[in-house]
C-alpha cells in the first residue's frame, strides 16, 4: 500500500475539484454553443470549396486620402493532388499526426491541454486539430475563450461528417496564415521564393509548415533568426514522424534560409503601418480586414509623418557614424486637444528590426518626469519663487544609505524652485517629491496616463520608472492642453463594406491640473527651449515651443518631450538592450532632431494661451525676488497679483 502525505491528498482533491469544475463548465458552455448553432444559421461550410470573393480594406489619412490598404496574397486554390506530399506531411507532423485517424477533436490532446490549464490556472494550451484550426480561421477571431473552443470542436465535428479528409486538408493548406498579408500555400511559395509549389524542398517545406503556429514571430520576411529555428523544429517533428531519416534531418537542418528578398518598406510608414494592423485585427478580425473591404479612417497626417521619418533617418544616421554604435529610437506626435497621433517613427530601419519602440519600448523617464513634479507642488499652493536649498542628501534606503548627486556633480545652496526646474536639479527635485508625499505625485501621473507600476520611493523625482514613448507624450502633453489629459489615439472610425460605420473613437479626457498650474509650467519651460535653441545655433521657425530633456543614468536613455501651440513630440534615442552610451547628451542628439522635425512641418497656431488671471513676473532665480531684466539669473514666472513673491 501507498501512503500519502496530506500535502498530496490535498493536490488530488484539489485537482479532481478543478477537473469536476472544468467538465461542468465545458457541459454549460457546450450546451450554449449547441443553442448557437442551432439559432445561427450563418455557419457556411461552402467555403471549404470555393475560393472567397475577397475585397481589400482601406486605410485614410487625416484628410481623407488613401494611405495604404490591407489585402490577401492569395493564389487560385490549389488542389491537394498538386501539393507535394513532403509538404503535407510536414504540417501533419508538426501539427497534427492523429489527422487521417481522428474525428475533428483530439481527445487524447483535450485531456492534455485541461491538465495543462488546470496546472497554470488560466487558459494557456489549446488542443486544434487541423480541422479545428481551419474552422478557427474561416469563422473565428484568435481570442482565447473556452466558450469560441467549444463552438470550434462541434463544428470541427460537423465538417468531418460532411467533408473527407482530403477536402478539409485542401481547405486547410489553401486559406492557412503566414503572416505579412500572405494565406495558403501557393502565396507563401511564391512570396518567399518565387517557386510553384511542385518545386519546394523539403527543407522549404518545413519552414512553411512551422511559420502557422505564430506568423508574426515565424514569418521569414519579419523574423528569420526565428524563422529558422522554428523550421528545424519542424524537421525534428518530420524525423520523429519517420517521414526523414537521420541523415536527411541533419541535411536539411543545416541549410540555409534563402528567402526572396521582399520590401517591407514599401509603406511610407512600416511600424506605424504594423500597429495600424494589429490594433484592427484585433478590433475586427484578421479575415475581416483582409476580406471584408472595411474603410478605416485614421488620425494620420501624410505631411508629417513623411518629415517625420526623412529627419529620424537622417539625424539618427548620422549619430550612429559618429557614435559608432547601432542605437535606435522612435518619435511621436499627438495634436494638442485631440491627442490623434500624426506621425510614428517606431524605429531607424523596419528591415533591420520590426519592434515598434514608440509603443513596446519601455525606457526610464529620467528627468522628463520632474515638470509633473513641480506641477502637484503648483497645485498645493506653492509659488514657484519657493527657495529651496541644493545640499547634499542621505537617505536610508534599507541597508545602505543613498547619496543623490546632480548631473553637475556641484551642490549650488538656496535656488528657486523654477531655477530648479529649469536646470533640472536633482536635489531639489527629491525635496519637492518628499515634501509632497510620493502618493499624491504617483496619483497625478496616473491621471496623465503613466501606467507602469510607480513605488512611492525618493529616487521617483529622478523619473526612475519605465514608460513607453506614447505615455510620455501624453504625459507632458498635459501642460500645453492647459492641465487637460488627452489620450493618444489612431484610429478615428471604422465602416463596413455596405458604408455602416461600426466603430468610432470615443475621446478619453482627465482633468489633471489646473489651466494656472499648466500655464506656469509651458511658461517656465520655455526658457529652457529659447536657451537650447540659441546655445545650438537651431532657431525656431516663428513658433512658441515648450520642453523638457532626460538623459538616464549612463545616457542609456536621451529624451526630449515639447510641445509647440498645436502638437507634443517625444523623441527617445537609446540602444535595445539599454547599454550606456557615450556622450549621448539630450540636448545635443535629440534636441536637435525635435527642432528639425518641427521647423519642417506647418504649425497653424504659433502662440500659446495662458490662464488670463496670470501675468508675467521677472525674479532672481536664487532669492526668489522680483528683479530687472539686467540680473543674470532672472527668470520669468507667471504669477496670480495676490501671490506672494520675494
Amino acid at each position: 500500500m501507498v501512503s500519502l502525505s496530506p500535502r498530496s491528498v490535498y493536490l488530488i482533491m484539489r485537482c479532481i475539484a478543478l477537473c469536476s469544475t472544468l467538465f461542468i463548465l465545458a457541459g454549460a458552455a457546450a450546451l450554449g454553443a449547441l443553442c448557437y448553432l442551432i439559432h445561427e444559421p450563418c455557419v457556411d461550410f461552402s467555403v471549404f470549396t470555393r475560393r472567397r470573393t475577397d475585397r481589400p480594406s482601406i486605410v485614410l489619412d487625416d484628410e481623407g486620402v488613401e494611405w495604404t490598404r490591407f489585402q490577401l496574397d492569395q493564389r487560385e486554390p490549389v488542389a491537394l493532388a498538386a501539393i507535394p506530399d513532403h509538404l503535407i506531411k510536414a504540417f501533419i507532423a508538426t501539427e497534427d499526426r492523429n489527422f487521417y485517424r481522428h474525428t475533428g477533436i483530439s481527445w487524447k490532446g483535450i485531456a492534455r491541454s485541461m491538465l495543462h490549464n488546470i496546472y497554470y490556472r488560466r487558459f494557456a494550451q489549446g488542443a486544434s486539430t487541423i480541422t479545428q484550426q481551419l474552422i478557427r480561421l474561416l469563422f473565428f477571431n484568435n481570442k482565447k475563450t473556452l466558450v469560441r473552443k467549444v463552438k470550434e470542436q462541434l463544428l470541427a465535428l460537423i465538417a468531418e461528417q460532411q467533408f473527407s479528409k482530403d477536402q478539409i486538408m485542401e481547405a486547410y493548406l489553401n486559406n492557412i496564415y503566414f503572416g505579412c498579408g500572405i494565406y495558403g500555400v501557393a502565396a507563401a511559395a511564391q512570396r518567399f521564393w518565387r517557386k510553384s509549389l511542385a518545386e519546394l524542398t523539403i527543407d522549404e517545406a518545413a519552414l512553411l509548415a512551422g511559420i502557422v503556429k505564430m506568423p508574426t514571430r515565424y514569418c521569414p520576411l519579419l523574423n528569420p533568426d526565428q524563422a529558422i529555428r522554428r523550421r528545424n523544429v519542424v524537421l525534428r517533428c518530420m524525423h520523429e514522424a519517420k517521414y526523414l531519416d537521420a541523415a536527411a534531418y541533419r541535411d536539411y537542418s543545416g541549410r540555409p534560409l534563402l528567402v526572396t528578398t521582399y520590401d517591407l518598406t514599401g509603406s511610407t510608414a512600416p511600424h506605424l503601418r504594423e500597429m495600424i494592423r494589429l490594433q484592427l485585427e484585433e478590433q475586427c478580425g484578421r479575415l475581416m480586414l483582409y476580406t471584408g473591404g472595411l474603410t478605416i479612417k485614421t488620425t494620420i497626417n501624410q505631411a508629417l509623418q513623411t518629415t517625420a521619418l526623412l529627419q529620424f533617418k537622417e539625424h539618427v544616421g548620422r549619430l550612429r557614424r559618429e557614435q559608432q554604435e547601432p542605437f535606435d529610437g522612435a518619435l511621436i506626435t499627438i495634436e494638442r486637444t485631440t491627442g490623434a497621433i500624426k506621425a510614428l517613427v517606431g524605429g531607424y530601419d523596419f528591415q533591420e528590426s520590426q519592434w515598434n519602440r514608440a509603443v513596446k519600448a519601455r525606457r526610464q523617464f529620467g528627468s522628463i518626469f520632474k515638470p509633473l513634479i513641480y506641477a502637484t507642488m503648483l497645485e498645493r499652493g506653492v509659488s514657484l519663487a519657493e527657495c529651496v536649498v541644493d545640499e547634499p542628501l542621505s537617505i536610508p534606503d534599507h541597508e545602505r544609505t543613498w547619496e543623490p548627486t546632480n548631473v553637475t556633480k556641484r551642490f549650488d545652496g538656496p535656488m528657486t524652485l523654477a531655477r530648479a526646474l529649469v536646470t533640472s536639479n536633482n536635489i531639489i527635485a527629491i525635496k519637492t517629491l518628499l515634501a509632497l508625499g510620493p502618493s499624491y505625485v504617483i496619483e497625478k501621473a496616473r491621471l496623465a496616463g503613466i501606467t507602469v507600476d510607480m513605488q512611492p520611493i525618493p529616487s521617483l523625482a529622478l523619473g526612475c520608472i519605465d514608460g513607453t514613448l506614447i505615455e510620455a507624450a501624453g504625459m507632458f502633453n498635459v501642460f500645453a492642453n492647459q492641465g487637460t489629459y488627452v489620450a493618444p489615439h489612431i484610429i478615428t472610425w471604422i465602416k463596413e463594406n455596405s458604408g455602416k460605420k461600426i466603430w468610432s473613437y470615443q475621446p478619453t479626457t482627465t482633468s489633471v491640473f489646473s489651466w494656472a498650474t499648466a500655464s506656469k509650467i509651458v511658461n517656465l519651460l520655455r526658457n529652457g527651449v529659447n536657451r537650447w535653441s540659441a546655445h545650438s545655433g537651431m532657431q525656431l521657425n516663428g513658433y512658441e515651443a515648450t520642453g523638457k530633456t532626460g538623459t538616464t543614468n549612463d545616457m542609456r536613455s536621451c529624451w526630449f518631450v515639447g510641445s509647440t501651440p498645436t502638437y507634443t513630440t517625444a523623441i527617445y534615442l537609446g540602444a535595445d538592450d539599454n547599454r550606456p552610451l557615450r556622450g549621448m547628451y539630450a540636448v545635443r542628439s535629440v534636441f536637435p532632431l525635435w527642432v528639425a522635425y518641427n521647423n519642417g512641418i506647418t504649425q497653424p497656431e504659433e502662440r500659446f494661451s495662458y490662464d488670463p488671471t496670470l501675468h508675467p513676473l521677472r525674479i532672481n532665480g536664487i532669492t526668489g525676488h522680483i528683479t530687472s531684466e539686467e540680473d543674470s539669473t532672472g527668470i520669468e514666472i507667471l504669477a496670480r497679483a495676490h501671490e506672494s513673491i520675494g
